[in-house]
């Protein structure tokens, strides 16, 4: 009997877990719902930050924005840059490029008969606009814009509600040229937008790019280049070949660098789930560590019979590992399906309107979407095994620390 089998091993280590059923249901349960936490907490968290993320960079330019090396400090508009170069748009057709756009983004005051207020105008070229971070179905009265020559204005609700105008009222717009001379012109308003943030409504103003370009007398001047990708995530990946082709007459950065606190965002996530997962496993662990040595106390005689007929130490403490292993991946098996099957209803959104106050403080929408990764559940699982593993190593050092003769005498 020094060395058994795994079958024969294994087949003890099955037997000897479901001695005592009520005992090892209620770490099942435990474990299963500990691991289901994990998973559905993460997910929750995970899509919550993945919207404040979204949200941040759309009312950013883009995953990778081009400017004016000093718009960043001074907005205004001689802070311009000329149109794309022949070489960045031959960067711009990379793969990883998904869209990108160019505008004349501004400080202006919007004026109507009733109020006035400070906006942000953005004169863009429709389409690439959309393909980057305008969405459509946000308009709820009248039209997007045409054309970059489009002579309409399109404004959010909330800003709307402010000046107390609608569609097809005309209003003013303000802002200032190069020469610092008043530039003001009336806009008929064709279309309001509603979006998932209120601040975003209150702030921007989109008008065509070629008649703001026309309006501030800057004829193939922009103000930025937004470029998007498929993951903002992976930014990091392709980015360095824009900033090559830019040039260094320009300032080319990533959402993570423009913005550091998003950029700190992010990495603050992957380290919470990594915390999330050890602290809901350390309140497992008492329940596994006691579930063991409940099971080891109550077989001393039986180890020491065993240890008396040849097994060795080692094949003890390899059985004692062996069990908490198969009740760890039972655990974990119900567990992910539980997480999984809850996830999936959900990923539609959760409506969670009632404090869509304070999720707008954060820059989250009302609507919660459950992320769910796969490497979220691979970082559970493993911590999981690697730690319960660890954890069990106790109970079975002491089994296999018996003395034979003391075991086979102990009531």
């Amino acid at each position: 009997m020094n060395t058994l089998p795994f079958n024969a091993v294994f087949t003890l280590a099955w037997r000897n877990l479901w001695r005592n059923h009520r005992r090892t249901t209620i770490m099942l349960a435990a474990i299963t719902v500990g691991v289901w936490a994990m998973i559905f907490m993460t997910a929750l968290m995970r899509g919550m930050v993945d919207d404040m993320l979204l949200n941040s960079i759309r009312s950013l330019p883009g995953e990778v924005q081009i400017h004016h090396p000093q718009y960043r400090d001074d907005p205004s508009i001689n802070n311009s840059m000329p149109a794309p170069s022949d070489n960045l748009l031959a960067a711009l057709q990379i793969p990883e490029v998904v869209a990108w756009t160019s505008r004349v983004r501004v400080p202006a005051v919007i004026s109507s008969e009733r109020d006035s207020r400070g906006i942000v105008l953005l004169g863009v070229e429709p389409s690439s606009e959309i393909a980057v971070s305008f969405d459509p179905d946000s308009i709820i009265e009248g039209r997007f814009l045409e054309d970059s020559n489009d002579r309409g204005l399109v404004i959010g609700a909330k800003m709307a509600e402010h000046l107390e105008t609608r569609l097809g009222k005309r209003v003013v717009v303000m802002s200032q040229d190069p020469d610092n001379n008043i530039a003001d012109r009336g806009f008929r308003v064709v279309g309001i937008y509603k979006a998932k943030l209120v601040s975003l409504e209150e702030t921007y103003v989109y008008a065509g790019r070629d008649t703001i370009q026309k309006l501030l007398n800057i004829e193939n001047q922009v103000s930025e280049i937004a470029i998007t990708g498929e993951d903002y995530r992976n930014a990091y990946k392709w980015y360095p070949q824009i900033k090559q082709a830019a040039g260094e007459s320009v300032d080319t950065l990533p959402w993570y660098e423009a913005d550091a606190y998003l950029g700190s965002m992010m990495s603050m996530m992957d380290g919470f789930v990594l915390v999330w997962v050890i602290i809901i496993f350390l309140a497992l662990s008492f329940g596994l560590v006691n579930t063991l040595v409940m099971a080891v106390f109550e077989r001393i005689r039986e180890i020491g019979l065993m240890q008396a007929l040849g097994m060795r130490p080692a094949m003890i403490l390899y059985q004692i590992l062996l069990e908490s292993f198969l009740l760890l991946f039972i655990g974990l098996l119900l567990g992910n399906v539980i997480a999984v099957a809850s996830i999936i209803p959900l990923q539609s959104g959760i409506d969670i309107s009632a404090v869509a106050k304070g999720m707008e403080m954060m820059g989250a929408s009302s609507m919660l979407y459950p992320a769910l990764k796969v490497e979220d559940m691979v970082l559970a699982n493993i911590i999981v095994i690697v730690l319960g593993l660890l954890t069990s190593i106790l109970p079975a050092w002491r089994a296999a620390s018996y003395d034979p003769i003391k075991a086979l005498n102990s009531n």
